[in-house]
């Protein structure tokens, strides 16, 4: 793939193409109050669904990150994993949504939610942008075939779990409404990492899809989402949270103890900052208005 269409560098260039207008009459001091699904978090910053972070790490990253979510006060996102790793992260006592890949074999889909539900996590997602492979065949993982998922398997897997579902990886408005129709509660607007080129940049997807949802249902961006500032573009869009994620392989690099957190910790005060110097005071009062595009 040539660096012209790096999704990736896409994606990136757009954010930074978001500028923001001041607004500093009758603004006061933020407040980060944010809530999911019934439960209470202290800022809209998640972890992204990273997976095999021991593996493709080092033993202990994905501790790292269940910890340094945990100590920070956010939603950890996880992907794929086995089920004793799972629980472990579950172990930290943090709010968690596990990623499901979309397995050929759905009897192993169906397993993980059912695992999910014993554990009293806040959510499960599917991951639908990572069926197929670099030349368009059934991608593998780990051993295991994926496919594409289909409307009326994804109702019968909403219908199935009494977890709210939410769909990583839409990229249209078709497959928005299609998710939606089928009873999604959520949608995670992302491309796969380095796999398709070209790809529509999530945050210019995201007013249209935030205005489809009517509010009905959370939106989530990730892909590039690296600072406070980035959060706070996509927040006064309409985005519920955002999801950080090759940074926090970075914090947990070069410090494993407390990277996660202090990184966590500075994009939420990066944020704030941002929403005092808009008179956004409040993640309900987040205006699309402020931002421009150059």
């Amino acid at each position: 793939m040539t660096d012209i269409g790096n999704s990736n560098r896409i994606a990136r260039e757009y954010l930074d193409s978001l500028r923001i207008e001041t607004r500093y009459m009758d603004s006061d001091t933020p407040e980060l109050d944010f809530e999911l699904y019934g439960t209470k978090a202290a800022t809209p910053i998640m972890t992204a669904a990273l997976s095999h972070l021991d593996h493709f790490m080092f033993e202990g990253a994905a501790d790292a990150l269940a910890k340094g979510a945990k100590e920070a006060g956010a939603i950890l996102w996880y992907g794929m994993a086995d089920e004793a790793e799972i629980e472990r992260l579950a172990g930290y006592g943090g709010p968690m949504i596990e990623i499901i890949k979309p397995y050929a074999d759905r009897s192993i889909l169906y397993r993980k939610i059912e695992h999910a539900e014993k554990l009293g996590l806040l959510a499960v997602g599917i991951d639908i942008d990572h069926p197929f492979a670099d030349d368009g065949s059934p991608d593998h993982v780990s051993g295991y075939e994926m496919a594409a998922l289909k409307t009326e398997e994804l109702r019968e897997i909403c219908a199935g779990t009494g977890l709210p579902v939410i769909i990583k990886g839409v990229l249209s408005i078709r497959d928005a409404e299609k998710c939606l129709d089928a009873g999604a509660r959520g949608l995670l607007l992302s491309h796969p990492t380095y796999r398709i080129e070209y790809a529509l940049p999530p945050m210019a997807l995201l007013p249209e899809v935030v205005e489809m949802t009517y509010g009905q249902v959370p939106v989530f961006v990730d892909c590039e989402i690296r600072t406070g500032m980035d959060a706070f573009k996509a927040l006064a869009l309409g985005a519920k949270g955002v999801c950080i994620g090759r940074p926090l392989m970075t914090a947990i690099r070069q410090d494993v103890e407390n990277g996660v957190r202090e990184y966590l910790n500075r994009a939420a005060a990066e944020l704030k900052k941002a929403m005092a110097y808009t008179g956004c005071t409040t993640l309900e009062k987040m205006d699309p208005t402020v931002i421009h595009r150059l």
